[in-house]
């Protein structure tokens, strides 16, 4: 693959000197979505954020397979070569939660401990893969054909995120969403989201590197699939933490920092 296809938009903050963290973002943010745990964190550690294909200020100048979970996770790694990173800490929430799982199984010596906030492995049954696929397509063409103030309306509708919608900065981070280009948010949900993610339920047997998994307490869904992953995978802790739904790190910073912060160090 040509890894001149990415233009990859990323961001050190912290001293460089200390341990350094790689955050990856969920689906319709940036590399500014952590920037409230980076902020709580930069006195122990260095953070290094990256916007995803199809979010933010990346661009992709190749065909939509580029956007496909291994060519992105082949380019993060390429990314991390030429930043001369030869291991980090890694955190992702999500889809960016989802792409690091993928990047600890495939290429566990860059990454010591890793934790994923509200992740799944992927879908078990080609049947369920193909209707995903057949939904994520059709949420795909309503971005391009709509306007992203109303996707993000029924987006947020979505059950797992009823306590986000409480919050009283939700209105903060829908206008973070807006600036992203629709277009090419519809390339990242065909081609990275969870029906085209390769199936990793049996990988995550043989993974190497320390896990934390992170769930909110209302996010009924992920607590099922991140119990399965803890009993099926080995140096795997499991944290629910309380009165959150899917996006943690949002709605309690300090308590996802706490977490974080307990594991890494």
């Amino acid at each position: 693959m040509m890894f001149d296809n990415f233009k990859f938009h990323y961001s050190f903050r912290g001293n460089r000197a200390k341990p350094l963290i790689l955050f990856l973002h969920g689906f319709m943010g940036d590399g500014n979505e952590f920037n409230e745990v980076i902020s709580l964190l930069s006195d122990q550690f260095c953070s290094l954020t990256v916007d995803l294909p199809g979010h933010g200020k990346t661009r992709v100048l190749g065909d939509e397979e580029c956007y496909m979970m291994s060519n992105t996770a082949d380019a993060v790694i390429n990314l991390l070569d030429q930043l001369n990173v030869k291991n980090c800490f890694l955190v992702g929430y999500s889809m960016g939660g989802r792409l690091a799982l993928y990047l600890n199984l495939h290429f566990p010596q860059y990454f010591s401990k890793v934790v994923l906030e509200s992740a799944s492995p992927g879908l078990k049954t080609e049947r369920d893969r193909l209707e995903r696929i057949q939904r994520d397509f059709a949420l795909s063409k309503k971005l391009e054909k709509g306007n992203l103030p109303t996707f993000l309306e029924k987006w947020y509708d979505q059950p797992l995120f009823a306590s986000l919608k409480n919050h009283p900065k939700f209105d903060f981070l829908i206008e973070s969403r807006l600036h992203n280009n629709p277009c090419m948010l519809a390339k990242s949900l065909r081609n990275l989201g969870l029906g085209c993610q390769p199936c990793l339920w049996e990988n995550i047997k043989h993974n190497k590197n320390p896990l934390l998994l992170v769930v909110g307490e209302y996010d009924s869904k992920f607590i099922v699939i991140n119990s399965d992953m803890a009993r099926l995978c080995q140096s795997t802790t499991l944290e629910i933490v309380s009165s959150c739904g899917h996006n943690m790190h949002f709605e309690d910073p300090k308590t996802f920092v706490e977490n974080v912060r307990l594991f890494f160090t």
